[in-house]
């Protein structure tokens, strides 16, 4: 499908449909839809939906280093008009603590019992430099802005029981969109993404786009007490948190000497981690532990394909190709 759709997408500005986004003059774009029982639970409170929907394609523009600028929404209409008034609560306030201005979008109506989808287009103005995802270079250092894990570990935690609370739920429900880490981390970046099919798919897609191979020391992930809590730091867990998705960090590949914690103004949250390398091409992604090299699991995140028949115990997921 992939395939098909470049065929039809050569516009420069679609950038090969191999980044997060388009780029139409000074301006990024990024188009995220969620589904129900793939993205979002069908009891996960309406707000927290709304809100979801916003961030996701805000991280997006985070991982370009751009300034939210307007946003379209594409609203399907079930017939309950208490969850959509509840789900437009969340959009409202996703977009008034992102300064983010609803400008229009579309709305249709959906038979009885289809699951909802919803979709929002984020418009962006680029800073004086949008990094791609494919302009890693071998050597670079591989970092990380933010934690992984936290929100699979919530939706675990929902899945085994609907009443679950916490920091990881919160999460979970509620991603937060690392805007201004991005703005001032882009100028400075070979390539820069958002994390959102989980980190092992997203730095292996980094590192290929860049024709280069990625080692992720797995020691080296950065998790929140609340994970450890949970899960605890071992191996198991590391390798949990790096494959779960729906993360919103942000990955990047600096010059092996730019360290950006010394070289930048960056606030103390959420945490900048040096957690890898890119390296020559060959296999596109390694991972080490206490110094020896750890076999790849078998899913590395989450990769869309037709008709996967999910369920309500679908792991989190994100959208990108």
């Amino acid at each position: 499908m992939l395939k098909r759709l470049r065929r039809i997408a050569t516009d420069p500005a679609a950038r090969g449909l191999a980044d997060d986004v388009a780029v139409v003059g000074d301006l990024v774009l990024t188009h995220d839809t969620i589904a129900e029982r793939v993205h979002f639970l069908p009891d996960d409170p309406p707000e927290s939906v709304g809100w979801k929907l916003v961030a996701v394609n805000l991280s997006d523009l985070a991982g370009k280093g751009a300034e939210p600028v307007a946003a379209l929404l594409s609203l399907t209409l079930t017939g309950d008009d208490e969850w959509e008034e509840r789900f437009l609560s969340g959009i409202a306030a996703a977009c008034e603590s992102y300064d983010l201005p609803l400008v229009g979008g579309d709305t249709v109506a959906l038979p009885d019992q289809a699951p909802r989808v919803l979709g929002l287009t984020a418009i962006g103005r680029a800073g004086e430099v949008i990094p791609p995802r494919s302009g890693g270079e071998v050597g670079d250092a591989l970092w990380l802005v933010g934690t992984v894990g936290d929100s699979a570990a919530g939706l675990a935690l929902l899945l085994d029981d609907r009443s679950a609370v916490g920091p990881l739920v919160d999460i979970y429900r509620r991603p937060i969109p690392l805007l201004d880490a991005g703005r001032r981390l882009a100028p400075h970046a070979h390539a820069m993404m958002d994390v959102s099919d989980g980190l092992l798919l997203d730095a292996s897609r980094l590192a290929e786009a860049s024709g280069c191979g990625a080692m992720i020391d797995l020691d080296a992930l950065p998790l929140s007490a609340a994970f450890v809590a949970e899960r605890s730091a071992g191996l198991a867990a590391r390798l949990f948190a790096a494959t779960g998705g729906d993360d919103y960090a942000l990955l990047a590949a600096f010059p092996a000497d730019f360290d950006p914690t010394l070289r930048l103004s960056l606030p103390s949250r959420p945490t900048v981690t040096r957690i890898g390398s890119l390296v020559a091409p060959g296999s596109p992604l390694f991972l080490v532990s206490d110094g020896r090299t750890v076999p790849l699991p078998e899913r590395l995140g989450f990769e869309h394909a037709g008709h996967d028949n999910r369920d309500d115990d679908a792991a989190p997921v994100g959208d990108r190709p």
